[in-house]
């Protein structure tokens, strides 16, 4: 039973045992209850009927006194006529009798003479009302005298040939219930033996009743709680004796089914989710570099005069720039070959200020200001993947700025704290809404009327991956600060 009452909860196993016993004390109580009662009815009717069968037998008898006495039948006579009739009387009935004029005074009393603390003298004009209007003049009430608590009758005493009373007889009873006690004390002690071997055999009954009960619904909840979603589900082989857990067991044999069915229908989805989401980040990644390339190379054959003395220096930077962004676009490009996610890390030693400023060579900005605090901030990194950063972060930067503004500025700057590299992008562009806040890096998510919204979610995944982090700062209509915390590598 260990097992029974477990958990904070109880089981149903439980509440079925606890029912059970709850039933058999609430009957056995009630029973006990009802025999009580029903003895007590029974003393008490038969007090009634055994003071009725007095009464009867003593106005015979005193009837049978009145019929043959020679006195008068008046009220003032009944004390010469019962004077010693009525201790005769009440010997042979074994009950005192009183007997009262038609005013409530007493006139004879079978215990005289009168000692104190005797039955009350007097009846008082409330009970002779009482005797008066009750049903055959005939009333019984209970009361205190000596002591004890009695039950007194009250009657006339007629006289049949002129049919009226002539006096009122009390007969006081004292209900002897020392019979029916013994009995209840009886029963109960009989009872309560029984009661207690059904109590023992109730509980043994109450315990193997609601583990048969539940052991269905034990072996349905096991089930149930092994049910997975990746892996081969189970079903139940179980007949039982009830058409409720019958069908309970259909309906969970019949839900493993869907469930298989739903589970390859949700790995398809899932796959081809997952290839859209490869297209879309391979796509957003390669199209990225491409519009900076492409301002670059514009912008160089604008520019481009052969006599220029540093006319050699010049175009071996423009091939760093484009052979740079191109090996980017490679390395997505061979990722998506290899069925990979991103490309792989491949951290170099390199110089931070070095690689960001050559990252921003592409951009042909002139409001692009860049303010790197040291020389040097050396650390072993991936290039692609830092380049990735500030391609796209200087590019947010310059989309969120709108076209129509004048005074138009981006600040990179890059500082080093303790052993960490700090780079911040900021522009004066819209902002960001408060509202979107929590959204920023979610991917999907753009503020733009361009673009898929996962550049910031692939950037925070990369900056992650270096257990590094990526926070901001926006206010609408003043502009947006992004600030990227990496950690220092050293060999």
């Amino acid at each position: 039973m260990d097992t029974l009452f477990s958990g904070q909860n109880l089981s149903l196993r439980a509440r079925i045992f606890i029912a059970m016993i709850l039933i058999t004390l609430i009957s056995s109580v009630l029973i006990a209850l009802v025999s009580i009662l029903h003895f007590q009815y029974e003393s008490q009717e038969y007090h009634q009927e055994r003071l009725l069968r007095k009464e009867e037998q003593i106005k015979q008898h005193i009837e049978y006194v009145l019929e043959t006495t020679p006195h008068p039948l008046i009220t003032a006579n009944l004390t010469s006529i019962f004077e010693n009739k009525i201790f005769e009387i009440s010997n042979i009935h074994n009950l005192e009798i009183d007997m009262y004029d038609l005013h409530g005074r007493l006139l004879i009393n079978s215990r005289a003479p009168r000692i104190p603390g005797q039955i009350s003298l007097n009846i008082s004009d409330n009970l002779l009302e009482q005797i008066k209007h009750a049903q055959n003049n005939r009333f019984v009430g209970e009361g205190e005298a000596r002591g004890d608590v009695y039950t007194f009758s009250y009657s006339y005493l007629m006289d049949h040939i002129e049919n009226k009373p002539i006096g009122i007889i009390r007969l006081p009873y004292k209900q002897d219930d020392s019979y029916y006690k013994q009995e209840i004390q009886n029963f109960l002690t009989i009872f309560g033996t029984v009661y207690f071997g059904m109590f023992i055999l109730s509980i043994w009954l109450a315990f193997y009743l609601s583990r048969y009960i539940t052991r269905s619904l034990a072996t349905i909840a096991h089930h149930l709680s092994e049910t997975s979603l990746t892996e081969k589900n189970k079903k139940i082989d179980l007949v039982s004796n009830s058409s409720e857990i019958d069908r309970l067991v259909e309906s969970y044999n019949k839900m493993i089914d869907e469930l298989e069915e739903s589970a390859n229908k949700l790995a398809q989805s899932e796959r081809e989710g997952a290839w859209r989401e490869m297209a879309k980040q391979v796509a957003h990644e390669i199209k990225n570099p491409l519009t900076p390339m492409r301002l670059t190379v514009q912008s160089f054959e604008m520019r481009f005069n052969p006599e220029d003395p540093n006319i050699k220096q010049k175009v071996t930077d423009f091939s760093k720039t484009l052979i740079q962004q191109i090996d980017t676009m490679s390395a997505v490009a061979s990722a998506f070959s290899n069925f990979a996610s991103m490309p792989a890390q491949q951290n170099e030693t390199l110089n931070v200020i070095d690689v960001i400023n050559l990252t921003l060579e592409i951009f042909n900005e002139e409001y692009i200001e860049y303010y790197p605090s040291t020389k040097e901030i050396i650390t072993k990194i991936d290039r692609t993947q830092l380049i990735r950063i500030i391609t796209n972060l200087v590019k947010n930067a310059i989309q969120a700025i709108p076209e129509e503004q004048g005074n138009k500025k981006i600040i990179v700057s890059v500082t080093k704290e303790s052993n960490y590299a700090i780079i911040k992008v900021q522009d004066n562009g819209k902002g960001i809404a408060q509202e979107d806040f929590e959204r920023v890096f979610e991917p999907k998510f753009t503020t733009k009327t361009s673009g898929m919204g996962l550049g910031l979610a692939i950037i925070k995944n990369i900056i992650e991956n270096y257990n590094g982090s990526i926070t901001f700062e926006s206010e609408l209509n003043k502009g947006t600060t992004f600030k990227v915390t990496l950690p220092i590598v050293n060999n």
